[in-house]
């Protein structure tokens, strides 16, 4: 009898446990959705999307800034692999990084935009200094690339991907549509030209 009480309570943890899985999946769906169309992105639009009360919502994420990081975080990124393509050395390698985030962020344009302009918001906002990190998919490919270079120290390595992180993705396009006025061709040939000059003056 006791084991059967114990089995059933074993039964009905694990049953909670995956539909609050199931309920967290479907919010980030939402709000993903939601990113991807370029609309608002509140707890109570993403709650609304899924068919999830907004009592329950708010359960998971609070704040809607935390709620677009984690989605922002998930928007697809190819594997390496796919990324670097035939690059057969590491400038091509690099420079292939480069544009293939800055392809991702012109394609997901309004995505990126909202996802960047909640972020930004909680950035302003946060009293602990601390607020949800993004773009660490490019600086890891980029590292990952930077792996493969023998003569590189762990510290240059960091410098050369954080250099290259700066000028590519969602800020790099904000700037070169919204500041420089660019094409999406004009800016994307811009990307290429700079991580090819960052290579110039910092790899060995």
């Amino acid at each position: 009898m006791i084991l059967a009480r114990q089995l059933s309570h074993e039964v009905a943890v694990t049953q909670r446990e995956d539909q609050k899985k199931k309920t967290r999946a479907a919010l980030l769906d939402a709000a993903r959705a939601l990113l991807m169309r370029g609309e608002p992105l509140t707890v109570t639009a993403a709650a609304r999307e899924a068919g999830i009360s907004k009592a329950s919502a708010y359960r998971y994420f609070s704040d809607p800034a935390l709620l677009a990081a984690e989605a922002g975080l998930h928007l697809k990124a190819a594997p390496y692999e796919e990324i670097i393509g035939d690059a057969a050395t590491l400038r091509d390698r690099l420079v292939a990084i480069s544009l293939y985030f800055f392809d991702l962020a012109v394609a997901n344009e309004a995505a990126f935009r909202t996802y960047l302009g909640l972020n930004l918001q909680a950035s302003a906002q946060a009293q602990d200094g601390k607020t949800p990190r993004r773009g660490a998919r490019r600086i890891q490919a980029f590292l990952r690339a930077l792996e493969s270079e023998p003569d590189l120290r762990p510290e240059q390595a960091r410098s050369i991907a954080a250099a290259l992180g700066m000028a590519t993705g969602a800020e790099a396009m904000i700037a070169l549509f919204d500041i420089a006025g660019l094409s999406a061709e004009e800016a994307r040939a811009l990307v290429a030209e700079t991580a090819e000059a960052i290579c110039d003056r910092m790899l060995p």
